[in-house]
């Protein structure tokens, strides 16, 4: 197996070629006064040393380890402690924090690329950064100024770890039914009973304390979502002076035992009148909790991308090394006993499907990472708003589609080994059962397609769509007389148009057919990803095409190459998707149960 390294040519040719982001930063003066062109290089420079040399190593004998539980404790894997210190020795955890409060204030188009880096190397690990850069969003945006003072601080540094408490054995998507309770005292704090499950990285040995963000209910809530809160519950209970405290009334359970990220734990969490503080306003708690969500979930892509990545190194290593039987033209290498697999187009459309999405998905995904830095950050009302409008269209897509193609690319990967992908030593099998969780954790992807179709394009008649189809028309009437583009500007339009179509038939439809978006939706979340990444190619075929001629390295005229490839083998999958969507929910709910 290769050992994985991180893509950092790509990541500067996406950053600084095909999107321009030092541009975008220096347009945002919060951005502007934290970063700059050389501060983004050292970073990734470090962040890819880290990801390589300290957390790749530590990933299969994470998986074959596990964490384990002892009366409540939990023991990470060998080696997880120390690179955890690693991680907060560089304040890697607080890297998009607050400044105010000890974070880096880095925007989230380059946070997103360390968190590539990080999950590809070892994703097991990297959910604990995530998890916790995810718990102090959440608190950034709505905690009170003594919550934020008394805990951003150590869990920016790392020395605090934190987790996000929403499932219950009941209550998946539908949190509306959660149980768990919250009984206020008088002192202003709250009393929360409850069991959470699956809460990843809810307890472990690596910081000195973890802090819980938990669903819950007050007594006199209303009914549904929208008698949800949000609490800050610690492990330990923190003093007036920072130091620690009792520990707090509730405890790990168990942990799961589970297909793949074994080297994370994935805990039942109980709570027993634990002590806990109001994140935000009562019963707003999903509010403050989608904050996170966002970033979160392209997040989740994120890791699709990441493990992608990393079956694609490998694949591509074994398919240049291994020989087998001749090439279709002649044999390539007479002198050794067969040519290397690479010689095989079936081969050659593995690894080409791989680089394409996992390429066009990292473009992607810093393309979505560039509306949150604008929606967090513009001082212009107009530009904020617009970029709001595209994060929410765009995030169920960025999760989505790019774990449902991570997952692609890791067993195409594991394809590319053979019998050895099944084996393993090779570290193929862990991929594809790594990457498998990223389709069902954050909101599954089918819901992921109903939360697209249903309220962010039925929901809204369309105007959020209209965000995405005017941007990417805005770039065909720029591009238009560019001869280096003529190959694919004309696809690109026709697949939007097709999209656009589609948008407006199952409007139409959603209208006297209550099954309409329930039936589209998948279909439809895969027809706009591909032709979301048909732009990504696009706009990385503009940044190469001027140094592809004279490339002698092979980087710009590859690009060029894998461009002409998607849009030949990938992107015509949308004509297929568009005649599913059109046919209708007839077929999918005639049979009765009976019939199942």
């Amino acid at each position: 197996m290769a050992d994985y390294q991180a893509p950092l040519r790509d990541m500067r040719f996406v950053l600084n070629e095909v999107f321009d982001a030092p541009a975008l930063w220096a347009s945002l003066p919060k951005v502007a006064e934290h970063v700059d062109p050389e501060t983004a290089d050292a970073i990734l420079e470090e962040a890819g040393k880290i990801s390589s040399g300290v957390l790749a190593p530590l990933n299969r004998e994470g998986d074959e380890q596990g964490c384990k539980w002892n009366d409540g404790e939990v023991t990470s894997p060998d080696g997880f402690k120390e690179a955890y210190q690693t991680i907060v020795e560089g304040g890697w955890n607080g890297l998009g924090g607050n400044p105010d409060f000890g974070g880096m204030g880095m925007p989230k188009t380059l946070v997103a690329q360390f968190e590539e880096m990080m999950q590809g190397a070892n994703m097991a690990f990297g959910l604990a950064p995530m998890l916790t850069a995810g718990a102090c969003l959440a608190l950034d945006a709505h905690g009170s100024d003594d919550l934020k003072e008394k805990y951003l601080p150590n869990m920016y540094s790392g020395v605090w770890s934190g987790a996000m408490d929403l499932t219950e054995p009941h209550a998946g998507t539908d949190l509306g039914i959660i149980r768990t309770k919250a009984e206020p005292n008088e002192d202003g704090s709250f009393n929360v009973t409850g069991t959470k499950i699956f809460i990843t990285w809810g307890e472990h040995d690596m910081a000195e304390n973890i802090i819980h963000l938990v669903l819950a209910k007050l007594p006199d809530a209303p009914k549904g979502p929208k008698g949800i809160s949000l609490f800050l519950v610690p492990k330990f209970l923190v003093n007036d002076d920072g130091s620690l405290g009792e520990r707090n009334s509730f405890s790990c359970g168990s942990i799961e035992k589970k297909m793949g990220i074994k080297g994370s734990a994935t805990c039942v969490m109980n709570f027993d009148g634990a002590k806990g503080w109001l994140v935000g306003e009562e019963n707003k708690g999903l509010a403050a909790m989608f904050t996170m969500m966002n970033y979160e979930r392209l997040g989740v892509g994120i890791q699709g991308i990441g493990a992608a990545e990393a079956s694609l190194q490998s694949a591509r290593e074994y398919a240049l090394d291994r020989i087998q039987s001749r090439a279709p033209t002649g044999a390539q290498q007479p002198e050794k006993a067969a040519d290397p697999i690479l010689v095989h187009p079936d081969v050659r459309r593995m690894l080409l499907t791989m680089k394409g999405y996992v390429e066009g998905g990292r473009a992607f995904s810093t393309y979505v990472a560039q509306w949150l830095d604008i929606s967090k950050y513009a001082e212009d009302d107009g530009r904020r708003k617009h970029a709001e409008g595209m994060v929410a269209l765009l995030t169920p897509v960025a999760k989505a589609f790019l774990t449902d193609r991570g997952l692609d690319a890791c067993i195409m990967g594991q394809q590319v080994f053979g019998g050895h992908g099944f084996i393993r030593e090779w570290g193929q099998e862990q991929l594809v059962r790594d990457c498998r969780i990223t389709q069902i954790y954050e909101g599954t992807n089918g819901i992921q397609a109903l939360d697209l179709m249903g309220r962010k394009v039925v929901g809204t008649q369309g105007k959020l769509y209209e965000l995405f189809a005017q941007d990417v028309a805005n770039f065909l009437e720029e591009n238009s007389g560019d001869e280096h583009l003529r190959p694919f500007l004309e696809p690109l339009a026709a697949a939007v148009e097709r999209l656009d179509d589609v948008t407006e038939h199952v409007i139409k439809q959603a209208g006297d057919n209550p099954n309409a978006i329930g039936a589209a939706s998948v279909d439809y979340l895969d027809l706009f990803g591909l032709t979301a990444l048909g732009y990504m190619w696009a706009k990385i075929a503009k940044a190469a095409a001027p140094q592809a001629e004279a490339d002698t390295s092979g980087f710009y005229s590859g690009k060029m190459k894998t461009a002409r490839f998607y849009y030949d083998r990938l992107l015509p999958k949308t004509v297929s998707l568009a005649e599913g969507i059109r046919s209708g929910s007839d077929s999918m709910m005639a049979l009765t149960a009976e019939e199942f």
